[in-house]
């Protein structure tokens, strides 16, 4: 009988339906990372969210057959230990083609139309002594005839692309950087950067796409562009990107992400000064929370366990 641990059920809010095979459920609302292997002990099937599942682990868990991530993104398991181990290892796809595409398309048009600085404007009394019938003190930019940037084409990145094409604008799907070749339909990264209106952010974080925007990157950019990261925050060098914002490199940013979550003391993006900015948006990584999407992260979670069960895994990551 397969022992079931899900160590992190309180990072979703849905109905977790128990799998249809027999089996030992467990279940802690949150863990914390030193409490991981006492929790796994003996358990052959681990659900987790952000936890670090890594080498030294994986060792000491000798009972261990699979690995349920309940997100997408992989980044916190050691997959090449889970390879060596026979340990497989599931994610979570396609949950999120809605959602996440929607808040990103609401960064896009709260920035590009400066919401934040036109709803300040009238908090604090400026439209009332405006001698006009509007106030128009801060640019307002189109989405339509604008050039969208996109690095990550998968099912969120062609789930923006999807809604980018209906307000009418121009998407690029960048080719990965410093390629040797351009796929067909793709542009060279630099170029991408370098044309974008917009850059919308939806590749995984692998050694290789760490800090994948940096310094160069920000400023080979538009001064008017913005910068939309739902994916990972490591994906981005925050120094950087506060230099980019305070300095005016780039136009604004709407993160979702942070390179370590839950924040805490010492993240450039996190101080007041470059919260109280009109033109940079941060939300507590919740674009793929939508109530449907957790729904069916919930579904295709206990899914992945059940065809692990029966010696048809999906979804495999290793």
């Amino acid at each position: 009988m397969h022992r079931i641990v899900y160590l992190e059920r309180a990072s979703i809010i849905a109905e977790v339906r128990r799998p249809d095979f027999p089996h030992h459920w467990v279940e802690h609302a949150r863990t914390l990372q030193h409490e991981v292997k006492e929790r796994l002990a003996g358990a052959t099937m681990a659900i987790v969210n952000k936890l670090q599942i890594d080498a030294e682990l994986i060792a000491a868990l000798p009972a261990l057959q699979m690995v349920a991530v309940a997100a997408t993104g992989a980044n916190n398991i050691d997959l090449d230990a889970c390879r060596v181990r026979g340990i497989v290892v599931s994610n979570i796809r396609g949950y999120a083609a809605h959602t996440v595409p929607e808040h990103v398309m609401a960064m896009l048009l709260a920035l590009s139309r400066n919401l934040f600085a036109y709803r300040q404007a009238v908090a604090d009394g400026s439209w009332q002594r405006c001698e006009q019938f509007c106030f128009f003190d801060y640019p307002i930019r189109d989405l339509h005839g604008a050039t969208l940037a996109l690095i990550g084409s998968g099912s969120l990145g062609s789930g923006v692309a999807r809604l980018a094409g209906a307000f009418g604008m121009h998407v690029l799907r960048s080719e990965r950087k410093n390629a040797l070749s351009v796929r067909p339909g793709y542009t060279l990264f630099a170029e991408a950067l370098r044309h974008a209106d917009a850059v919308s952010l939806h590749c995984p974080l692998t050694p290789e796409t760490g800090k994948l925007i940096g310094e160069s990157e920000l400023r080979s950019m538009k001064p008017s562009a913005l910068l939309i990261n739902t994916a990972r925050g490591g994906l981005v060098d925050e120094a950087a990107l506060t230099r980019a914002l305070q300095e005016g490199w780039i136009a604004g940013a709407g993160f979702d992400v942070l390179s370590v979550e839950p924040p805490g003391d010492g993240n450039p993006l996190l101080t007041p000064e470059l919260l109280a900015l009109p033109n940079f948006m941060l939300t507590p990584h919740i674009a793929w929370a939508s109530q449907p999407a957790m729904q069916a992260l919930a579904d295709q979670l206990i899914s992945n366990l059940e065809a692990f069960a029966r010696g048809e895994p999906q979804h495999v990551l290793t």
